[in-house]
């Protein structure tokens, strides 16, 4: 019997242990594929060129591939949607953890549950249908196909993830905590912003990672409402993400065009990578003070 359970015991080790050099092996796989596809096209354009061009015309006669557009677009959007989604996500969780009731608090859980199942797509259509009208009228424009609307989609987009990690997170600070907090004569309020958010903080800045993780990563949906024009970015502009670069023209590129959209996966890949390290970076550091 014990050599049995030792058998089982070394090979659940083994199993687990493959699964994640496996895991390792993706991301090297990965990363090595985008760098051989995406290295040639911007040896062959130049990398100031590509980086910082301002004109993406790729099917033109004398085609162009400045991504700058598309670089800043991203950035803005992410930007706007965690100002947006961060602070509403954070407050829900808040509410969810220490303020609802027991039935309250599972209805608005499930909820949320509910929310991040929601296909993509879905918001997309939901955000071509009702923000782009009303942000058409709502500010007299000529389109409502906005950046501003690619950041209110991306914004709800997010909120799940930041919800339920911050969710668990509060949950996750010890009563003791706000006992102390309420016997020395602090409210409720206080007690949760100034004892139990900053006790939490980690946990809520993970959150905010794959919130970020999210919005720079998504396509189809900013692409169903911002437009898809490659232009350089304003807030009532229609604009082109990096994603929604790759997707709307790898169906029927070819050549030195394809290179380029392989280039933009690699930067974007880069630029994920980047915030992803920052971030945890900034966490690892919370957790060790």
């Amino acid at each position: 019997m014990k050599r049995a359970a030792d058998f089982i015991e070394k090979l659940t080790s083994v199993i687990f242990t493959l699964c994640g050099f496996l895991a390792i092996a993706f991301v090297v796989l990965i990363t090595g594929f985008l760098v051989m596809q995406g290295t040639p096209a911007i040896g062959k354009i130049g990398i100031a060129e590509f980086l910082f061009g301002r004109v993406w015309a790729s099917t033109a006669q004398t085609p162009s591939f400045g991504i700058l557009p598309f670089i800043l677009t991203s950035v803005y959007g992410t930007v706007g949607a965690v100002i947006l989604g961060v602070p509403i996500g954070i407050l829900c969780a808040i509410f969810i953890a220490k303020m609802a009731n027991g039935k309250m608090a599972s209805f608005i859980r499930g909820a949320v549950d509910l929310l991040s199942g929601i296909p993509s797509v879905v918001y997309g259509l939901v955000g071509m249908i009702v923000i782009v009208p009303f942000v058409r009228e709502a500010f007299n424009l000529p389109d409502g196909a906005t950046l501003f609307s690619a950041i209110i989609v991306l914004g709800v987009m997010i909120l799940p993830g930041v919800i339920s990690v911050s969710e668990t997170a509060i949950r996750a600070v010890p009563k003791e905590y706000e006992e102390a907090s309420l016997a020395l004569g602090a409210s409720k309020t206080e007690t949760v912003f100034k004892v139990v958010v900053p006790a939490a903080k980690s946990g809520i800045l993970t959150g905010v990672v794959l919130g970020i993780g999210r919005s720079i990563g998504e396509a189809m949906a900013v692409m169903m409402v911002s437009g898809n024009v490659a232009n350089m970015p304003g807030l009532f502009k229609s604009v082109r993400f990096l994603t929604t670069a790759v997707a709307s023209e790898m169906s029927y590129s070819s050549g030195l065009q394809r290179e380029a959209l392989f280039s933009v996966a690699l930067v974007l890949f880069v630029f994920i990578m980047i915030i992803n390290l920052i971030l945890n970076f900034v966490v690892k550091r919370d957790k060790e003070g």
